[in-house]
C-alpha cells in the first residue's frame, strides 16, 4: 500500500435465510455463515483473511443476531479485543450497507464482501484494493468466465457476457467516496424489484439491453450506463483469480471449495 492511500474499513455481509438455505440444511447448521469448510466456519476464514491484509484497518460484522459471534470461540475474541465490532444487519443487504455508512464515524473507503466467501485470500484483497480506480466512487470485483472455466470446468457460476467475454462477480465491493452511498440506495431501489423484471429492463433502457442480448454491449459501456442512472462513477476491478468468483451458495459449492482448500494445505 503506497503511503499517500487510505485504508478501507472491511464491512461483513453475514445475513441468513435460516436454517432453509441450502447449504445451512445441507450441513446441519441454522445458519450458513457459521457452516463448515474443511474444518473452519467460512465466516471465521473471512475474518482471518481481511485482518492479515495490509489495506484493512478496521472490520464490521453485520449479522441479523449479534450474540451469534459469541458461538465461534476465536470470533467472540476478536470482538472482545476490538478487532471486529459486530452490528445488526438489516432488512436487506444493500440496507445494512446503507446502515454502515451512515454509522461511519471516520469517514473513508468501504470495502463490502460476504461471509460465504471462504476462498478468498489476503492476496485477492490487496489485489483488488490496490487496482480500485482512484477516480471511483464505486469499484466491484469481476473475474473472467474464460480463466475461471479454465481452472474449474465443472463450477457452475452464473456469467454476465459483455462483448465475446462473460464476467462473474466475487463479492468485493469499493464505496471509495460519499457518493457511493447513491450507488448503494440504486441497489437497494432494484432489490424491491427483483420480483418485476420489466421494471429491471425499464431501468437500463430498451436500447442498452438490445445491445446487451446481441452480445454487442461492453462491460465499459454498461458500467458508464449504470454511472449515469445511479449518479455514481462505477469501475469495475478484472480479477486474475479464477476463486475469488467461487462462494459458496449451494452444497455442491460446499464441495468444491472444501476440495480447493485441501489443494493449498
Amino acid at each position: 500500500m503506497s503511503s499517500d492511500a487510505q485504508p478501507f474499513t472491511a464491512l461483513v455481509l453475514a445475513g441468513s435465510r435460516g436454517p432453509e438455505d441450502p447449504v445451512a440444511r445441507f450441513a446441519g447448521q441454522p445458519h450458513k455463515a457459521f457452516v463448515a469448510v474443511d474444518g473452519v466456519p467460512m465466516l471465521l476464514r473471512v475474518l482471518r483473511t481481511l485482518l492479515a491484509s495490509r489495506w484493512i484497518e478496521r472490520i464490521t460484522l453485520s449479522l441479523e443476531d449479534p450474540t451469534l459471534a459469541a458461538t465461534v470461540p476465536e470470533i467472540a475474541a476478536l470482538v472482545a479485543e476490538g478487532r471486529v465490532t459486530v452490528l445488526r444487519s438489516d432488512s436487506t443487504p444493500s440496507r445494512s450497507v446503507l446502515s454502515v455508512l451512515a454509522a461511519m464515524e471516520q469517514p473513508g473507503p468501504l470495502l463490502v464482501t460476504t461471509a460465504d466467501h471462504p476462498l478468498l485470500t489476503t492476496a485477492m484483497v490487496d489485489h483488488f484494493c490496490t487496482a480500485a480506480p482512484r477516480e471511483a466512487d464505486v469499484a466491484l470485483a469481476l473475474a473472467r468466465g474464460t480463466l475461471i472455466r479454465r481452472a474449474y470446468p465443472d463450477a457452475i457460476r452464473t456469467f454476465y457476457r459483455f462483448s465475446g467475454e462473460g464476467y462473474s462477480g466475487c463479492n468485493l465491493f469499493a464505496l471509495r467516496t460519499p457518493i457511493a452511498a447513491k450507488a448503494v440506495a440504486f441497489w437497494s431501489g432494484m432489490e424491491r424489484h427483483r420480483k418485476k423484471p420489466w421494471r429491471l429492463i425499464s431501468t437500463i433502457g430498451p436500447v442498452t439491453l438490445a445491445r446487451f442480448l446481441l452480445g454487442r454491449l461492453s462491460l465499459d459501456a454498461a458500467l458508464r450506463r449504470l454511472s449515469d442512472i445511479a449518479g455514481a462513477k462505477i469501475r469495475a476491478v478484472d480479477m486474475p483469480f479464477a476463486e475469488a468468483a467461487i462462494d459458496v451458495d449451494k452444497p455442491a459449492d460446499l464441495a468444491l471449495a472444501e476440495t480447493i482448500l485441501r489443494g493449498r494445505s
